[in-house]
Order: C-alpha cells, then sequence, then structure tokens
C-alpha cells in the first residue's frame, strides 16, 4: 500500500509532468492513479531508470504505469524512449494519443 505521507502520489498533478500532458489525461477523466501504480513508480531507482516488471489484468492500468516512467524519463533527460506494442492497431492508436 502507498504509505500515508504519500498518498498525494495518487494525484497525476504531483508527478511534475507539464500542464499540458495534466490536462489532456483530465480531458480523458485520468485526474489520479490506483495505488498499486504509484507503488510501482515509487519502487526502488525506477525514475531513475531502473528495471521495472509488473502483471495486471487486462484494462488494469499497465499502460498508464509505462506512460508516466517515459514520459518523466523523456522530459528528464530529454533522452528518446521506445515503446514496444502488440500490435499495429494499437501502435498507431498510442502514436495518435501520445503526439
Amino acid at each position: 500500500n502507498v504509505p500515508e505521507d504519500h498518498a498525494d502520489k495518487l494525484l497525476l498533478a504531483n508527478w511534475g509532468l507539464p500542464k499540458a500532458v495534466l490536462e489532456k489525461y483530465h480531458s480523458l477523466g485520468v485526474v489520479q492513479m490506483f495505488e498499486w501504480q504509484a507503488e510501482c513508480l515509487m519502487l526502488g531507482q525506477v525514475l531513475e531508470g531502473k528495471n521495472l516488471v509488473y502483471s495486471a489484468p487486462t484494462s488494469a492500468g499497465k499502460t498508464l504505469v509505462a506512460e508516466l516512467l517515459i514520459l518523466k524519463r523523456v522530459l528528464e533527460t530529454r533522452k528518446k524512449a521506445l515503446l514496444i506494442l502488440p500490435f499495429v492497431s494499437v501502435a498507431k492508436e498510442k502514436k495518435c494519443y501520445l503526439q
């Protein structure tokens, strides 16, 4: 569970994302994360580029964790990221979404 002193980490607005990114998530109805998503982002040194392996059922929110990790790292390091997706249709959808 997310410690009580980190409960504010459930809100996307508290992760240092640019206003435009937050507005886009908010327009899609995404204002906060589930506890398990925040736990993933707070594990070890994952925000510093260390590896993370996690598993959750379909539609549980795994993609949001990946997106936030990618966004944070790209914005902070100015390096490129590679997002691997299982199908061309999903890749096209995600491309439009991220643009």
